[in-house]
C-alpha cells in the first residue's frame, strides 16, 4: 500500500492512515507500506535546492530547517505521543544533515543532479519514521526502511532512475521475509545505484515505488491510496459529472498518465505489469468507496471510449520544406538533434506527401527544440520551422477503440459541430488513444464535448 503526500499530510491524516493498517493487519493480511514526504515538502525542497546556486545569501535556509522541524514534531507528537523523544532524534539528525548539504550548494554555487536527488529525498526521510512511530503506537510491530535498505536498485540517472531487475531478489529477502510479524515502512520516491549512490524516481516516484515493492514481495495486490475514489472518466474540475471508474487495463492508464492525468505514472505500472499483480486506487479519506481496478485486460463494457484527458503546457513545433520528400535520414536527424538536448516528444505526426513533420514537446522543452532543429535550415535539409505556444493536446482512451470503425468519425464530427477546429492528430499502434491538437482555449471545451458525445458520465454494464 502507498499512500501519497495528501494522505499523510498531518497527525490527523497519518492516524486514518493507521486505522486502514490497522484493520488489514488484524484480518490477518500481510501488508508492505510505501509512503511520500507530506504534501508540499519535496515541492519546498526543489525550490531552495535551485535557488541557492544564484542565492545572495543563504538565510532562507535556516527558516525552511525550522518550518519542516516544526511540522513534522507536530504530526509526530499528535500520532506517536510516546515516541516523540525516540524519533525526535532521528528527525534532527535529518535535519542537520539537510541544512549541511544546503548549505554546501550555496558556498560552492552548484546544484549537480547527484546533491539534488539526496536534498529531495529529505521529504520521504523525515517522514517515514513518524510513520512507523504511529503504528507502534497502536501496538503494531514496525521498521522503517529508506529505499536503498529495502533494495530497490537504479541505474544512475539522477532524477528520473529505473529499477533494476536484480531489486526483486533483495527486495523479497528485505521486506518479503518480514511481513509474517510486522508492518515494514518504506520511504518512496527514492532509490541508490550499486554503488549505494542515492537516486530519485521522477515523477510519481512513491507510486515507482510502489510498484517496485510489489513486484518484489509477489504481492497479491498494489493498492494506490490517495485523495480522490478512483481514477475518473476525466477531470473533475473540467467534468463536473465525471464518473469514478470501476476498472481499467494497464495500456489505458498508461495512455491516460501519459497525457496529464493524475494517475499513475507510465512507468509506475510497468513491474506491476511484468508481474501481472492487480493495482487497486482508492480514496484514503473514503476508504468503503471501491475505487479502481487496474488489470491487464480491463472490464468491456460496450463504451468504446473510456475516459478523456488533456495537458496544456505543451507546444507544436512544424518542419516543412519540399526538399524532404523522399530524402533518407531527414527523420533521424530531427531526433536526434532533440534527442541531444533533452528534449521530450509527446506528439508525432507527418503528412503522407512526407513534405511536412508536426511535433507536440512540452513548453519547457520548446526553446531548446527550436534552437537544436536551426541547423537543419542552414544545412539545406528542411526548409522552414515554425512553433506555436497557444495549443492542448487532448486524449480520447479506451481500449474497445481498438478494431471499431467510425470512433475517429464520431469524435471529429462532434468536435467539428462545435466549431472545434482539430491541427494535429496522431493515433499509436494500439488502438488504445487518438490524440489531437487544439487551441488552448478549446482544450476544456473539446473534453466536455466528447465525454458528452460518449456519455460517460452515464454507468455503463
Amino acid at each position: 500500500m502507498k499512500f501519497g503526500g495528501t494522505s499523510v499530510a498531518d497527525a490527523q491524516c497519518i492516524k486514518r492512515v493507521v486505522d486502514i493498517l490497522e484493520g488489514h493487519h488484524k484480518a490477518g493480511d500481510e501488508v508492505a507500506v510505501v509512503v511520500s514526504a507530506q504534501r508540499g515538502v519535496t515541492d519546498q525542497l526543489i525550490a531552495i535546492a535551485e535557488k541557492l546556486p544564484v542565492a545572495k545569501d543563504c538565510s532562507e535556509v535556516p527558516p525552511l530547517i525550522a518550518h519542516l522541524r516544526e511540522r513534522h514534531m507536530a504530526t509526530l507528537k499528535g500520532a506517536a505521543p510516546d515516541y516523540v523523544r525516540e524519533v525526535e532524534e532521528i528527525i534532527e539528525k535529518r535535519l542537520a544533515s539537510l541544512q549541511h548539504i544546503l548549505f554546501a550548494i550555496y558556498n560552492l554555487r552548484e546544484l549537480t543532479p547527484r546533491s539534488k536527488d539526496y536534498v529531495i529525498s529529505y521529504g520521504e526521510r523525515l517522514l517515514a519514521p513518524v510513520m512507523g512511530a504511529a503504528l507502534r503506537q497502536r501496538g503494531i510491530p514496525s521498521i522503517v526502511f529508506d529505499g536503498c535498505e529495502a533494495g530497490i536498485l537504479t541505474t544512475a540517472q539522477h532524477g528520473e532512475a529505473t529499477a533494476l531487475s536484480r531489486s526483486d531478489e533483495i527486495i523479497k529477502k528485505k521486506i518479503g521475509s518480514l511481513l509474517k510479524k510486522e508492518i515494514p515502512v518504506v520511504m518512496g520516491f527514492m532509490g541508490c545505484t550499486e554503488n549505494g549512490i542515492i537516486t530519485t524516481l521522477g515523477r510519481s516516484g512513491s507510486d515507482y515505488s510502489a510498484s517496485i515493492i510489489g513486484a518484489g514481495i509477489d504481492a497479491d495486490e498494489i493498492w494506490i491510496w490517495t485523495d480522490v475514489d478512483g481514477i475518473m472518466t476525466s477531470d473533475p474540475r473540467v467534468i463536473n459529472d465525471a464518473r469514478v471508474l470501476k476498472s481499467v487495463s494497464y495500456i489505458e492508464v498508461m495512455e491516460l498518465s501519459y497525457f496529464g492525468a493524475k494517475v499513475m505514472h507510465p512507468r509506475s505500472i510497468d513491474p506491476a505489469m511484468r508481474k501481472n499483480i492487480l493495482v487497486r486506487v482508492k480514496n484514503t479519506f473514503n476508504p468503503t468507496a471501491p475505487g479502481t481496478l487496474i488489470v491487464r485486460n480491463g472490464h468491456r463494457d460496450s463504451r468504446i471510449v473510456k475516459a478523456l484527458t488533456y495537458i496544456e503546457k505543451v507546444a507544436s513545433i512544424n518542419i516543412n520544406g519540399a526538399q524532404m520528400i523522399g530524402r533518407p535520414g531527414v527523420a533521424k536527424a530531427i531526433f536526434s538533434a532533440l534527442a541531444d538536448r533533452e528534449v521530450n516528444i509527446m506528439m508525432i505526426s507527418q503528412g503522407s506527401s512526407e513534405a511536412n513533420i508536426s511535433l507536440i514537446v512540452d513548453e519547457s522543452h520548446l526553446e531548446s527544440a527550436v534552437d537544436a532543429l536551426k541547423p537543419l535550415v542552414t544545412d539545406g535539409i528542411v526548409r522552414e520551422i515554425t512553433h506555436n505556444r497557444d495549443v492542448c493536446a487532448v486524449a480520447v482512451v479506451g481500449a474497445g477503440m481498438a478494431g471499431a470503425a467510425g470512433t475517429g468519425g464520431r469524435i471529429f464530427t462532434a468536435l467539428g459541430k462545435a466549431g472545434v477546429n482539430v491541427m494535429i492528430i496522431s493515433q499509436g499502434s494500439s488502438e488504445a488513444n487518438i490524440s489531437f491538437v487544439v487551441r488552448q482555449q478549446d482544450g476544456p471545451r473539446s473534453v466536455r464535448i466528447l465525454h458528452d458525445e460518449f456519455q460517460l458520465s452515464e454507468e455503463c454494464n
